[in-house]
């Protein structure tokens, strides 16, 4: 199935459910001692951590299971009519992926005992938007929504935490295409 009018948004709501149901058909395949881990990135994480955006069409990961995963991925899709790869790892092969995002996850929930779920923070978040900073995504209202969230729970994150998380997980710094997006948007919001 591709992504068309009649694909199901994954929202808020029922992101869990579907990681459920992804951890059920996995373990139907697989039995109760198979073990899968996925992490959160992106807008995955960010429905997952935050209130500030409703829904996304698909969610990034990194995935270790073996190709079974796979399996149980499409079949929770065609079952929800979510788009085809509907949790993917395609983000591996841009500028934000780094090879340091599985030790700056956390947990966020387990899964009919065979699903770990992790997520990635704030900070770590931001720096991975900024360096993808694509203007037809939605980067830069998740950088704005994060860190009003934050502010809004009094636990800020600072220049300083963002710069960390940018150091830590990147050799290169944030792209000029992605500063200079980031400067139009504080110029057009501040007129």
């Amino acid at each position: 199935m591709l992504f068309n009018s009649e694909t199901t948004l994954i929202k808020r709501g029922t992101l869990d459910l579907y990681l459920k149901e992804l951890a059920k058909e996995f373990k139907r395949l697989n039995g109760s001692k198979a073990h899968a881990e996925i992490v959160l990135i992106g807008g995955g994480a960010v429905l997952a951590n935050y209130n500030f955006r409703e829904s996304s069409g698909d969610i990034d990961g990194l995935i270790n299971a073996n190709a079974s995963l796979k399996m149980a991925i499409n079949t929770v899709g065609d079952r929800h009519k979510l788009r085809n790869f509907w949790l993917n790892d395609d983000f591996m092969k841009t500028d934000s992926y780094s090879d340091k995002l599985f030790e700056v996850s956390a947990r966020y929930k387990d899964f009919n005992k065979v699903l770990m779920v992790r997520t990635v923070s704030g900070e770590y978040l931001i720096a991975m938007k900024l360096m993808s900073g694509r203007q037809y995504k939605y980067d830069f209202s998740d950088v704005i929504g994060i860190l009003m969230e934050h502010q809004i729970s009094n636990n800020p994150i600072t220049r300083d935490k963002i710069d960390n998380a940018i150091s830590y997980l990147y050799s290169d710094p944030i792209p000029e295409h992605s500063i200079i997006q980031k400067i139009r948007q504080k110029n057009t919001d501040g007129l």
